[in-house]
């Protein structure tokens, strides 16, 4: 089942945070927990983790690119 990789909110001053990079690549296995992308906002720079095991299928906001807050940012296969 695909489990998308979602920004999370981050305080009540960020309402977006740019990719900083992605730290694996598509086709790669994670385990949950471990950190995939890399999000940089105006305060801090952050690790978002997976939030299942799986293969990472689909990255839908490259590095350098900006998203919202509640964006999904990639997308998970779990198994």
């Amino acid at each position: 089942m695909p489990t998308p990789i979602k920004l999370p909110n981050l305080g009540a001053e960020a309402s977006e945070a740019t990719i900083e990079s992605w730290l694996v690549a598509v086709g790669d296995t994670v385990a949950a927990g471990d950190p995939v992308v890399a999000i940089e906002t105006e305060k801090a720079t952050v690790e978002i983790e997976a939030p299942v095991g799986g293969r990472l299928t689909e990255i839908t906001v490259p590095a350098g690119g900006v998203a919202p807050i509640g964006a999904t940012l990639g997308v998970i296969e779990e198994g």
